[in-house]
């Protein structure tokens, strides 16, 4: 089974890397960073692409793993190349956390084109990539779900089958509204108790037991106390991604304050030119004497 990737960032190159050393044949990579590309053909043995139209005429099953809504429907459905050229018989798994509706609309061009998709949400960051232990949630017909589950499976330590196209989607957008909420609010605990002169290791570990414990208390909250903010999940996909869950609350009516007040701090981050810190960077905007670009570590 020939292999090819669209989208070799941060995620993208560690899953090609991962299946790589399963031993799948990845048969060509594109990016529109054409370093990125180049980079990882190299390292992987393959092609760097130079269109859309080639990854797919070099592979039986395409990952794309791309940044958001408008480049997920330029490389289906761009004029001239795009990855539906020629593409009977492909299977698209589709891992960008983008608006379920694109999710829907790729489906649909894609069965015009006589192929399948499915997305394949991803709630983990870069290890997880590396090591094939993603928490993956699909979205799409039974079908492409069966045939791409045995290749799925090299990449999650869980592979869940949501439903029909959009659906995971739909369940990832909420996944991280309420990360992101969570971060957000870890910076604040911890900038509050810094200001009030608290011990924030201690602090940190009666979080840890009691019920301000949480995921990203365990991930974060060390690196906000020492401003280390290595980007996994950076501050502009959060922006992004709290967009996404915003949309789908107007969509039926719903006012999500919480989630509005940190999508305004994450586009704070991005308008002050912090976008590219992992989310957990959003401390910088709560603690006093931080930001600025004053830290060691920004």
């Amino acid at each position: 089974m020939n292999i090819g990737f669209v989208g070799v960032g941060r995620m993208g190159a560690n899953m090609a890397r991962r299946l790589k050393d399963r031993r799948f044949h990845i048969t060509a990579v594109y990016d529109s960073n054409r370093t990125s590309a180049t980079s990882l053909a190299a390292e992987l043995g393959c092609a760097a692409a130079q269109d859309l139209s080639e990854v797919t005429a070099e592979s039986d099953v395409i990952f794309t793993v791309v940044s958001d809504d408008n480049a997920m429907r330029n490389i289906f459905a761009g004029s001239g190349d795009n990855l539906l050229v020629n593409a009977r018989g492909r299977l698209f798994i589709n891992c960008a956390t983008i608006s379920p509706q694109v999710h829907v609309e790729v489906e649909k061009l894609a069965r015009k084109a006589g192929a399948e998709t499915l997305e394949a949400c991803m709630a983990s960051s870069i290890p997880q990539a590396r090591e094939g232990s993603l928490y993956l949630m699909c979205g799409g017909s039974e079908d492409a779900f069966r045939k791409a589950e045995p290749i799925l499976k090299e990449l999650g330590s869980v592979v869940r089958f949501i439903g029909e196209a959009g659906e995971a989607a739909k369940v990832k957008a909420l996944v991280n509204m309420v990360m992101n909420i969570n971060t957000a609010g870890l910076a604040e605990g911890l900038a509050l108790g810094a200001a009030l002169g608290l011990d924030l290791e201690m602090l940190r570990k009666v979080f840890s037991q009691t019920g301000a414990a949480s995921r990203v208390l365990e991930t974060d909250g060390e690196d906000i106390q020492n401003r280390e903010y290595n980007c996994f999940f950076s501050a502009a996909h959060a922006a992004k991604d709290s967009g996404i869950a915003l949309e789908l609350g107007r969509s039926l009516g719903l006012d999500l304050p919480l989630a509005r007040a940190t999508k305004e701090q994450y586009d704070r981050m991005v308008g002050e030119g912090l976008g590219e810190l992992d989310k957990s960077g959003v401390a910088e905007l709560t603690f006093k004497d931080r930001h600025k670009h004053s830290g060691n570590h920004i």
